[in-house]
């Protein structure tokens, strides 16, 4: 069975500077991949590179066709659908005019109308808040409200940056416990965290960038159990 997302050799520099070097991963449908490092790994520029963002080399392909070259918005309309770092919602707008923006290109008001149900039922706080702006929200409100556009758009993968940045622990929890659900609902999951423990302990597979460079990559089970990388990245259990 052929990959739904295969990257193959990705590099990616700003100005002179290489971020990340050719570095190759796969995922399959249904899979939740967790893309982990310290800070400055390159594990941002990696999503920015599949979602047409950032310039690169190497190859991306999904469902068999090559993206590299290709307008961000024309891949986010092929079903790559990603959910930055910083959340990137607009706060002079209310919430339900952010979702309703992610529905552009989306003729059937039926199938809208599914949609709001399916984000509503996910984030029952947002619907409780559909008419205030999106300034005005928590920062775990705005991250839910980020992760809600994102899923009101037709898509098979969900990219997602640091969703638990700047929240406090129960409210990673309750992200990360609603990416769970939104993975078992047949999304292809593929989260850059630096909270790796957590992370893995709800993926099914992990990658780890260290300096640009894919350093170890293993089913979550095996990286979990992984000395080195306890002692790197969990400390010393």
């Amino acid at each position: 069975m052929s990959a739904l997302l295969a990257v193959r050799d990705l590099s990616v520099r700003y100005g002179k500077l290489t971020v990340v070097r050719n570095v190759s991963f796969e995922l399959n449908a249904g899979d939740f991949a967790v893309l982990a490092g310290a800070n400055g790994a390159g594990k941002t520029s990696v999503l920015r590179a599949v979602s047409g963002i950032a310039e690169h080399t190497g190859s991306v392909v999904y469902k068999g066709t090559e993206l590299s070259g290709m307008a961000p918005h024309k891949i986010a309309q092929m079903g790559i659908r990603h959910v930055p770092e910083g959340r990137g919602i607009f706060e002079n707008l209310s919430v339900f005019e952010n979702l309703k923006l992610a529905t552009w290109n989306i003729g059937n008001k039926a199938e809208i109308g599914r949609k709001y149900e399916y984000v509503f039922a996910l984030f029952p706080r947002l619907k409780e808040r559909m008419h205030q702006s999106g300034g005005t929200l928590s920062g775990g409100e705005q991250q839910m409200l980020a992760v809600a556009r994102a899923l009101m758009m037709e898509g098979d993968i969900l990219l997602l940056d640091e969703p638990s940045m700047g929240l406090a622990p129960m409210l990673v929890r309750s992200i990360f416990d609603i990416l769970v659900k939104i993975n078992k609902a047949g999304v292809t999951v593929l989260l850059v965290e630096q909270n790796v423990n957590s992370a893995l302990k709800i993926a099914s597979r992990g990658y780890i960038m260290e300096t640009g460079k894919m350093v170890f990559s293993g089913t979550s089970a095996e990286l979990l159990g992984n000395r080195k990388i306890k002692e790197a990245y969990l400390g010393a259990l």
